[in-house]
């Protein structure tokens, strides 16, 4: 098991929600975002989701966007987010860490894919959500990454009916990541209403946990969300947050009332 479907298991068995993170790596820089990741457990995040930087990514508002271009002009590097985890990991070995980006940068890595999957491993990263590699690309990174011991974690989206469903989920691992609404990260707000019986088709389809992001900025949706699904992401509102100028101990604060709220769903 990885330690992604020991956190879940964990959870299931303390009927909790889980409650994940999102923040750019290197923003702004990279000492105040290690602060940050290192802070994140003890403000009540399960699993912890970790950009990589990328100059066009297609699936983020401009929230999003902006914190990876103050990342790439603090000097972030494929090599260099992973030693920022591989840090992280000197004084947490427990928390699990999803890295969320975009194909070109690792297939541009020294070495290709192949470097990238042992150096991510030997880092600790957990599991990949790659935005723009779609089932019928899964040799390219999804398969590897599989065999290298990675969860490979897919999005679903409001368009992907019941046709499309099966190719999604057949080589999705740790949990799938629905995204509550049609369009960017940050531009509309989720509706649980809406979400939860998209949640229970995708999870009967397959297996897994399956969790809610795109959508989600206070405690009372966190909360609604989370009582619909296996738990919720929040990402925009928190990297608003540090566009903002705050310091670590009020970006925690805010996202501590993120997470209770998800847990109390």
């Amino acid at each position: 098991m990885t330690r992604i479907d020991r956190k879940f298991a964990a959870l299931a068995a303390a009927d909790r929600k889980a409650f994940v993170s999102y923040i750019m790596a290197f923003d702004p820089d990279r000492d105040a975002s290690l602060e940050i990741i290192r802070g994140l457990p003890g403000a009540g995040v399960d699993i912890i989701e970790l950009g990589m930087p990328f100059t066009d990514p297609m699936a983020d508002g401009p929230t999003i966007q902006a914190a990876g271009q103050r990342a790439l002009a603090a000097g972030a590097t494929v090599s260099g987010v992973l030693s920022l985890v591989a840090e992280f990991r000197r004084e947490d070995d427990e928390t699990p860490i999803v890295l969320m980006g975009y194909y070109n940068p690792i297939y541009a890595h020294p070495g290709g894919v192949d470097a990238f999957l042992k150096e991510a491993v030997e880092a600790g990263i957990d599991g990949l959500i790659v935005v723009d590699l779609p089932p019928e690309e899964d040799a390219e990174l999804c398969i590897p990454a599989r065999n290298a011991g990675l969860n490979f974690i897919r999005l679903a989206t409001p368009t992907t009916d019941d046709r499309r469903l099966p190719a999604v989920v057949s080589n999705t691992s740790g949990f799938v990541y629905y995204v509550s609404v049609t369009g960017i990260t940050g531009s509309q707000a989720a509706d649980a209403s809406a979400v939860a019986p998209e949640v229970a088709r995708i999870r009967a389809a397959a297996q897994l946990p399956v969790v809610v992001g795109f959508g989600i900025s206070t405690p009372e949706a966190a909360q609604a969300v989370a009582s619909v699904a296996d738990g919720c992401v929040v990402g925009s509102a928190i990297v608003k947050q540090i566009g903002e100028g705050k310091l670590a101990p009020e970006v925690l604060d805010f996202v501590r009332s993120l997470s209770d709220g998800a847990h109390r769903g």
